[in-house]
């Protein structure tokens, strides 16, 4: 007789003079053994909560945080942060309460971002766990204004991340690296790969959160694919894009996958910024006996970057469905624009 037949005639046996209540037992045991849990994450691109030179002309975005409290701003995607376990964004300005001076840059035009560290809160309040601090605004106000930013991600309990410093996010036995740095040149790329190493040592999954790229072009250059495709060939299980301000398809390489820019999200920048974007999430199951992944699947959730006639500074889930799938169609290349 096989022995869960002879243990299930015991816990009849048991169970029927009412002494313990050992099938209980029996099958929390097989169920724990068997038992696996799940890991999301959701990614959302270039958050902008500033003003040019923290300036608070009418309808700017400093203008808008003096009228509205900090919930204002994410109301509308908050409730997806809260139901995932760890969101991470790519926070591109300064916070700092000091009267700074602008670094000097060697471009025209330029544009340099600031704003109180209070409105670390509109991240805080809505469920973010983590910031990418790896990009080409968070030194607008040099080291001073960058320190002053990290120290205001720090005190709301979030991790920030950046080419000096990996995120990890961890839940039961299973812990995630999140690597942010810049990518502005293939050569780069190296630099990340060794990055990619040293997470090895720590984590069990890794994952690229990159700055870079050309702007305002709806297609990854040659550059960028190569130098992409060389993370996931050198250890990273998922790469994601931003700096573009649009979005830019995502695809399958050696079953991993890449997503070229995930586009603006809650954008102080300026007043009509194109006006999609997307939630990326990825969907972890882990074995618990083993802690080895069992399964990965992504989802992505088109967004509008505001929903008034202008920038209203308030990204929200797109209802209409013919909008929708064609922002889902175009980051499966299946169209040209997402507009």
């Amino acid at each position: 007789m096989k022995l869960k037949a002879v243990i299930n005639l015991i816990l009849i046996v048991v169970n029927f003079f009412g002494s313990i209540s050992l099938s209980k037992y029996y099958y929390d045991e097989v169920e724990k053994e068997n038992a696996s849990f799940s890991i999301k994450l959701s990614f959302a691109g270039d958050t902008m909560l500033a003003s040019y030179k923290d300036q608070t002309t009418p309808g700017s975005f400093n203008d808008y945080i003096n009228k509205n409290d900090a919930t204002y701003f994410l109301k509308n995607v908050s409730n997806i942060f809260k139901e995932d376990d760890f969101t991470i964004v790519n926070l591109e300005n300064v916070l700092s309460d000091k009267k700074l001076l602008e670094i000097g840059k060697n471009h025209n035009p330029a544009y340099w971002y600031k704003s109180s560290a209070s409105n670390i809160n509109i991240l805080s309040t809505s469920s973010v766990e983590g910031v990418s601090v790896s990009n080409n605004h968070t030194g607008d106000y040099g080291a001073i204004g960058k320190q002053d930013t990290i120290n205001a991600i720090a005190n709301a309990n979030m991790q920030y991340g950046d080419g000096a410093h990996i995120m990890y996010f961890k839940k039961e036995s299973y812990t995630i690296a999140v690597i942010c740095n810049g990518l502005w040149r293939e050569s780069q790329a190296n630099g990340i790969i060794k990055l990619i190493k040293e997470a090895e040592k720590n984590s069990d999954y890794q994952i690229i959160f990159f700055h870079g790229g050309k702007e305002r072009i709806h297609h990854p250059e040659e550059w960028k694919v190569r130098a992409t495709r060389k993370l996931i060939d050198n250890g990273a299980d998922l790469v994601v894009g931003s700096h573009p301000h649009v979005l830019q398809p995502r695809e399958i390489y050696k079953n991993k996958e890449i997503v070229y820019s995930l586009g603006n999200f809650c954008y102080g920048g300026n007043k009509t910024p194109e006006n999609r974007t997307v939630i990326y999430q990825i969907n972890l199951t882990i074995d618990s006996k083993t802690n080895k992944l069992i399964e990965e699947k992504s989802n992505i959730i088109p967004c509008y970057v505001y929903t008034g006639k202008t920038n209203n500074y308030q990204p929200a889930p797109i209802k209409e469905e013919a909008i929708k799938n064609k922002v889902i169609d175009f980051m499966n290349w299946k169209v040209d624009s997402p507009l």
